[in-house]
């Protein structure tokens, strides 16, 4: 009996230290632009203990009850099965701790299980990084796996080694009474308490620094429990009744254009959307021709992205639809099939409709939307000679596909109408481009895309197709860059939204608050079409837009900016990580109400 319950709380020790241990190479790795002292990292472990604690306990489990029948029933097979279950244990451990400290530079947040939505395509996700970064990786895994299973295997030997003695069935039905009376202490430990809440992320915040927040996260625990948390328990974001949240929201989306703005020569323009890749206004300056066509065409000032992944920021451009902190639209087609888009409804009115990715379109599920919503013809690198899709390691590079594009508006026949929707990859790790013009690797890519973008609107703008047309460009989201990330999301989140076109009636400056979801509804408006179905988009243009506000939603965490200011709400620590506004308990309650009705929306689809 002293074995076991030295084996069992071994074990447990173990498990706790190897999280800490984790913690403090977490920190470690990451320190590069997140400044810390070393009582810091104590505050860490110390407000994160309580999470690890309860972590661990589900991970006792199986070793509770293996000891528990082998004093009923010895035999050299409990041993393997804890062996192998300890190397399990390992490996999983082991990719955690890894993928959580890689991820975080590129992501800004923890390991969660939005990770596994990229999985199914592991070329286009490993298409990010290099193979050294990918070689080192996969090496980090085995060392560290290899490190933790020694360590369980050690504890596991001096279990098998030290257990001995006779067995009688008194003390065996002691010993059974004893080991049912733990099976309540794992259920109160592992729910954090007798109290109401239960072990939750939002229990480690200690620090206005998300950084120090971030790191006393258990990413074993992060992963859990965002799985648990997906759209099958979104009742998370159930915060008021009903008629409160319509009487909050009731003024910020509306789906009327009244007396809008008239900023194009014709209501029936051929129209080109272009998505940018990450391409936020933090790489303004190493795009030149970028800010020339901002002054010759029509820049919406003031237009923030909704999220922070491609998939995400599609579906709020083409759909015109929300993004939500903690899934994706895109990943859902039984959700994503029933979306209204700008592609259905032009072709309602005698519209081609084409989409251009140089890319795997298979990627996130993207084929399923596009073809769901109205994309007629779809293009991508299956359809490049071999040799175009190895120009980059995402597929088929800028040049090339913007040369695509062009030729296709070049030779659509006069007497039809077009749409077409374009994404640019070039402009996204690891920033392999073809020309050296910028030192630095994430400027120079944004330099190449704004020298394709430049040659692309130069050559229609000689063509014959250039009096009618209409291109349309935008950023999918921004990215962490230097000190930039969601700590400074006014920065991070602003995105460009650029009209120009022989169909733009002159050059304007549109100072307005928006979001990318806004493009649908402003441009359908433009083109004196009803834009009903598009609920969360707004004519921005229209006299109806009298609240203007922007939302930007990541990793279980909204902003949200209007004219008072903007404020940041973190779900799982339920409080809010920023509050700068003149009226920040309104803007708090307004935050809450517009995901409470998008996420009510997403659940009736």
């Amino acid at each position: 009996m002293i074995a076991r319950l030295a084996f069992l709380l071994k074990t447990y020790a173990l498990t706790v230290l190897t999280f800490i241990t984790a913690k403090a190479g977490f920190m470690l790795y990451n320190q590069s632009g997140h400044e810390f002292s070393v009582g810091d990292m104590a505050d860490v472990i110390v407000h994160g203990w309580s999470l690890d604690l309860s972590t661990a306990l589900y991970f006792l489990i199986v070793p509770f009850f293996v000891a528990a029948l082998s004093s009923w029933w010895q035999t050299k097979v409990w041993y393997a099965i804890l062996k192998a279950y300890f190397l399990v244990v390992s490996i999983a451990f082991a990719l955690a701790f890894v993928a959580d400290a890689a991820l975080y530079p590129f992501w800004g947040f923890k390991l969660d299980a939005s990770c596994l939505q990229y999985l199914d395509s592991p070329t286009e996700a490993a298409a990010s990084v290099s193979a050294g970064f990918i070689a080192v990786a996969v090496f980090a895994i085995l060392a560290v796996a290899a490190v933790i299973a020694t360590l369980f295997f050690l504890v596991l030997r001096q279990w098998e080694h030290g257990e001995s003695g006779k067995r009688n069935t008194a003390s065996q039905w002691w010993k059974a009474l004893l080991q049912l009376l733990c099976i309540p202490l794992f259920v109160i430990g592992i729910r954090g308490g007798l109290r109401e809440s239960t072990t939750n992320i939002g229990q480690v915040f200690f620090s206005q620094n998300q950084f120090l927040n971030h790191s006393a996260v258990n990413p074993v625990f992060s992963f859990l429990y965002s799985l648990s948390h997906t759209m099958g328990n979104t009742e998370q974001y159930q915060f008021m009744d009903s008629e409160e949240c319509q009487r909050l929201t009731a003024d910020v989306y509306t789906t009327e254009s009244l007396d809008s703005d008239t900023l194009l020569t014709t209501t029936r323009p051929n129209v080109v959307i272009i998505l940018l890749e990450s391409c936020g206004e933090e790489f303004a300056s190493a795009m030149p021709y970028l800010q020339q066509l901002k002054q010759e065409g029509i820049w919406f000032a003031n237009c923030y992205g909704n999220s922070w992944r491609t998939d995400r920021g599609t579906v709020c451009t083409l759909s015109g639809y929300p993004s939500f902190p903690s899934l994706s639209v895109m990943k859902m087609p039984q959700k994503s099939n029933t979306l209204p888009s700008i592609a259905r409804t032009l072709q309602q009115e005698g519209y081609h409709t084409s989409y251009l990715y140089g890319g795997d379109i298979n990627f996130t599920n993207m084929r399923s939307y596009l073809v769901a919503t109205g994309w007629e013809r779809l293009v991508s690198m299956d359809d490049f000679t071999a040799h175009e899709q190895s120009s980059a390691r995402w597929g088929v590079r800028d040049d090339i596909t913007f040369k695509t594009l062009e030729d296709d508006i070049k030779g659509a026949d006069k007497g039809t109408r077009w749409l077409w929707g374009y994404s640019t990859l070039s402009s996204h790790e690891p920033w392999d481009v073809p020309v050296k013009t910028l030192d630095d690797d994430h400027l120079n890519a944004f330099a190449y895309l704004d020298s394709c973008l430049k040659d692309f609107v130069e050559s229609l703008r000689k063509s014959s197709a250039w009096d009618n047309l209409l291109i349309v460009m935008l950023a999918d989201h921004g990215i962490n860059y230097r000190d930039i990330d969601q700590s400074k999301p006014l920065v991070k989140n602003h995105i460009p939204m650029i009209w120009v076109g022989g169909a733009v009636k002159e050059p304007r400056r549109i100072e307005t608050l928006c979001n990318q979801t806004d493009l649908a509804a402003t441009l359908l408006g433009q083109l004196r079409l009803r834009h009903d179905e598009f609920t969360f988009s707004r004519d921005v243009l229209s006299r109806t837009y009298q609240h203007p506000t922007a939302v930007h939603n990541y990793n279980n965490a909204q902003l949200l900016i209007d004219s008072t200011g903007h404020v940041v709400y973190d779900f799982d620590a339920a409080q809010p990580t920023i509050s700068n506004s003149t009226d920040a308990k309104r803007l708090l309650q307004l935050n809450k109400a517009i995901l409470q009705v998008t996420t009510n929306d997403l659940k009736s689809r």
